[in-house]
């Protein structure tokens, strides 16, 4: 019959629906939420086995996933190749990265929390996904705030992905492992792709498991193994052949492309079961940590950034034309979503207990 959308069509466009506004990872963490308030005990029965497989191993992908958004975009012809287009949003990123932890720290000493001040990172978060739609539904899609926006958040997940392997090991730092494996791993990686293989499947479970066994064993966070691994991924049309001037293949295949097109699906699922596993939180337990979290949030971001680049712009850096303080302002406010990081940095901070689920609770209300 004309006039009908074939099912399939309309099943891809809700799936694109659900993917674009990361709407599996918001099921499971209002399912955390509701099913953590009503049944308590059968929720942390269940979920507890998962947070080893969710959190130590699968999200050594959305990580990965991370890693090649920053390798892209510093390829030749990416919005951060030139240091001039870089350099503004670089910077404005530290400054919201430096202000929700200063504010964060100053509320927790001037509270008396001298026992949280740990959590200093957790504010620092900001959620690309979520920030970057929210800016899209702010601005129109052309506005230069949101590739202004895109940019910061690409700078401070990578150095987020720093801060959450140098302030938060997982466990005693073992130099000896992580000397002797990460080196390991990136050796072989290299020579991997001098040798000329082009499927990513043989770096992910060669150096990537050596990286991560690195990690583990070495007492850093094993979600971040593919993290050294992903740069010697072949990114032209030959293994080892350099992209060329856009940072696309030369080719059809490329290993770095291919990584981001497996995976990119399985992720979303991935961060669905991060978020049903880590967000049930009992509501009725906000307490003085959620409050830190989101006074850091709402006001060290906003303010870190737009101070960090007012400062730059007296430097002698420019914003993209039409981008106006206000803009700046408002996009600190919405780089303040940490959700998905800001509750990675939480699990990795506290043990669990009272402090754990307040600030969690406070990066769920970001």
């Amino acid at each position: 019959m004309t006039g009908r959308t074939p099912v399939p069509r309309s099943l891809a466009h809700i799936w694109r629906i659900v993917r674009d506004n990361s709407l599996l990872m918001m099921s499971g963490a209002v399912a955390a939420l509701v099913w953590a308030n009503l049944a308590p005990e059968s929720y942390e029965h269940l979920t507890h086995p998962l947070h080893f497989v969710v959190n130590d191993i699968a999200m050594v992908f959305f990580f990965g996933l991370a890693t090649k958004e920053i390798i892209g975009a510093t390829a030749p012809g990416g919005p951060l190749h030139s240091v001039r287009r870089a350099a503004l949003p670089a910077l404005a990123a530290v400054g919201g990265m430096v202000g929700p932890a200063a504010v964060y720290l100053l509320l927790a000493t001037l509270s008396g929390r001298t026992d949280i001040l740990r959590g200093w990172a957790i504010p620092c978060a900001t959620d690309i996904a979520f920030s970057y739609l929210v800016a899209k539904v702010i601005f129109s899609p052309m506005h230069p705030a949101v590739p202004f926006l895109l940019l910061l958040a690409i700078v401070d997940d990578a150095l987020g992905l720093v801060l959450l392997a140098v302030a938060y090991p997982s466990g005693d730092v073992q130099p000896l492992y992580l000397v002797g494996l990460l080196p390991l791993a990136c050796l072989v990686a290299w020579g991997m792709r001098r040798g000329g293989v082009r499927s990513f499947w043989p770096y992910v479970l060669g150096p990537g498991v050596l990286s991560w066994l690195g990690f583990y064993i070495g007492g850093l966070h094993p979600a971040l193994a593919l993290v050294p691994v992903l740069p010697f991924l072949p990114r032209g049309g030959q293994a080892g052949e350099a992209p060329d001037p856009a940072g696309q293949a030369h080719g059809s295949h490329s290993a770095l492309d291919d990584f981001e097109h497996w995976w990119k699906v399985p992720v979303e699922f991935i961060l669905f079961f991060f978020a049903l596993s880590n967000a049930g939180v009992p509501l009725g337990g906000a307490g003085a940590t959620t409050a830190i979290v989101v006074g850091a949030l709402l006001v060290g971001k906003p303010l870190g950034i737009t101070v960090s680049a007012w400062l730059a712009e007296r430097g002698g850096l420019e914003r993209p034309d039409g981008l106006h303080w206000g803009d700046v302002a408002v996009l600190g406010t919405v780089a303040g979503i940490g959700f998905t990081v800001a509750l990675f940095f939480a699990t990795a901070a506290f043990e669990p207990g009272p402090n754990l689920n307040q600030a969690k609770l406070g990066a769920l209300m970001s």
